[in-house]
């Protein structure tokens, strides 16, 4: 399994372009990812797979 990024590192979606921050990795590049929502102003969690997101800036 390929580990791209490492936990705590700042992520980017490629879907919709918000930063998140990695939390784990799950089997088969699936990585749980955390933001803050800014129209609910809490703060979110998904899994997520590790082709749709790159490196922030």
């Amino acid at each position: 399994m390929r580990r791209l990024f490492k936990k705590g590192e700042r992520v980017r979606s490629k879907i919709d372009g918000k930063v998140m921050e990695v939390l784990k990795y799950f089997k088969k590049n699936l990585v749980e990812v955390r933001w803050f929502d800014m129209e609910s102003r809490e703060v979110r969690t998904k899994s997520i797979k590790e082709d749709k997101l790159s490196k922030a800036a």
